[in-house]
């Protein structure tokens, strides 16, 4: 029986092996052709896809990062996810944490039912009501874009945070207020501190949502190029009856970049927050 046992176990993880490599070439093939592609010239992308360039070919790279208008959308991206996301981590825990605290109340408890119903509705019912409440308010901008990204975050962020904090232990609240600490002074010194994982998991899949946003950008700043984030600019190496491969994919490369070194910085925090998040309450 041990000996059964034994190669049955030899034979899971075998399995388990492939499978995990072939999730792992899944993951990595379309990085390593944006990559080879990357460093290709247009008729080298055309004659073969997937062959390895002949060389390696900056041209791509010299003339992406001589076009001034590629480091405006990089600005125009940096600062529409920086302030976002800056905005998302002060409401969204605050929010949750009135919510957590006061949840045997009903009026707080129908908030978070309510914000709640957002997860249940699709993105792409709200696009049109949205655009063209936004284009009445005069908000086809930055500002607008943000405050867009702020409201949507609601929902998902309130659900993990208003579980994960109904999880933490009241008494060391108790404590502080016993001690003279006021709720604020609980909240900055005592939750905060607490909630980090869920914050960090919160920070990263906002950020990588925001970033690569192409449907939000595309009906918000629509109205100049000046406004135009990455995903924008990427998208206009399409035209009618071409597409520039090799330009299309050292943008979207450079594009990757910061969010991946992000992702693979915080990655422990993701799943520690999520599974802390979904279990509690």
């Amino acid at each position: 029986m041990k000996i059964k046992a034994g190669k049955d176990e030899l034979v899971w993880k075998g399995l388990r092996n492939i499978i995990l490599l072939c999730g792992l070439i899944l993951i990595l093939f379309p990085l390593w052709l944006v990559l080879i592609n990357s460093f290709k010239t247009l008729e080298e992308a055309g004659k073969n896809f997937f062959a390895l360039p002949g060389s390696l070919n900056f041209t791509n790279y010299k003339e992406l990062f001589t076009n001034s208008n590629y480091w405006i959308f990089l600005r125009n991206s940096f600062k529409i996810t920086i302030i976002a996301i800056l905005i998302i981590l002060t409401l969204v825990p605050a929010i949750s944490y009135s919510i957590a605290r006061n949840f045997q109340h009903r009026y707080y408890k129908s908030i978070y039912y309510y914000l709640l119903m957002g997860l249940f509705i699709p993105s792409q019912v709200v696009l049109l009501p949205v655009t063209k409440m936004m284009s009445g308010l005069k908000m086809l901008n930055h500002t607008g874009l943000i405050m867009l990204y702020a409201a949507f975050s609601l929902t998902q962020g309130v659900f993990l945070f208003v579980n994960y904090m109904r999880g933490l232990p009241y008494e060391i609240e108790e404590s502080a207020q016993i001690d003279g600490c006021s709720v604020f002074q609980t909240y900055t010194k005592i939750v905060v501190p607490l909630v980090k994982p869920m914050m960090s998991t919160l920070l990263i899949m906002d950020a990588l949502w925001i970033w690569n946003d192409f449907m939000l950008p595309l009906l918000i700043l629509n109205r100049t190029q000046e406004i135009w984030t990455l995903p924008l600019f990427q998208y206009n190496f399409k035209t009618e009856y071409s597409f520039n491969y090799p330009m299309a994919f050292t943008a979207y490369l450079l594009a990757m970049l910061p969010m991946l070194i992000i992702y693979c910085c915080g990655q422990k925090y993701i799943i520690k927050g999520l599974t802390a998040g979904s279990v509690k309450g």
